[in-house]
């Protein structure tokens, strides 16, 4: 693992980290993990083997045994739990509330760790989730903490939900993104918190090419990458 260069990119729920890590792949042609996209799986799946997102033991089996695949397409990433593509139903409300309610249970987190780390494969990986550079990935050589506020977040939000067809209020994505940032920030397994080497970006008011330029300039100074000659 160590002789694979890996970008971390932790952060809170809307702050661009999934946006900004397929930007990057895409760029530098490395293997990209969403980690928050295992955890939304494992909670759908939960959902369909009607078994209780508190039941930690009989979480922590589905952990262990999903049959999942991550599949790159125009639209971006889709999703196939056991032979079905699932993208949509994950990328719900519902599947979020899923992986916020199984991701605080650490035996689940232990049982997504190694799965999580036999992802960094050459040329490089780039992992997008919450503890990413403080858990999963201790050594990378750069980590990134995308954060925004949560008002931005919530019309981002907003904005990606009213193109699938969802309507929902602002104040009540207000209300859910603060409510999962209180969960993230206090949760005892793996709370959501920057590495104390990683490098702090405020997306608020940046666009994601401005944030992925960023990020490109500082895998180029750490030498992972080689300097762009513009």
């Amino acid at each position: 693992m160590s002789k694979v260069p890996v970008i971390c990119v932790d952060g809170p729920s809307g702050a661009g980290k999934g946006t900004l890590s397929q930007r990057l792949a895409e760029t530098l042609g490395w293997h990209l993990l969403d980690s928050g996209a295992l955890y939304r799986i494992v909670g759908h799946a939960c959902v369909l083997r009607d078994i209780s997102w508190q039941d930690e033991s009989r979480v922590v089996e589905v952990a262990e045994t999903l049959d999942v695949r991550f599949v790159p397409s125009p639209a971006g990433v889709s999703v196939w739990l056991e032979g079905e593509d699932v993208t949509a139903q994950i990328r719900s409300q519902d599947g979020s509330r899923g992986a916020s309610a199984v991701a605080v249970l650490a035996k689940v987190r232990v049982a997504l760790l190694d799965r999580q780390r036999s992802m960094a494969t050459l040329p490089g990986l780039v992992a997008d989730g919450r503890d990413m550079g403080t858990v999963v990935f201790p050594n990378a050589v750069l980590k990134i903490f995308l954060t925004a506020s949560a008002e931005a977040r919530a019309r981002r939000r907003q904005a990606q939900l009213l193109e699938k067809g969802e309507s929902v209020s602002l104040p009540r994505l207000l209300d859910s993104i603060n409510e999962r940032d209180e969960r993230d920030t206090n949760r005892s397994a793996s709370p959501l918190v920057a590495a104390k080497d990683a490098v702090l970006i405020d997306s608020s008011t940046l666009t994601v090419d401005a944030v992925c330029d960023r990020v490109l300039e500082l895998a180029a100074d750490k030498g992972l990458i080689a300097r762009s000659p513009n």
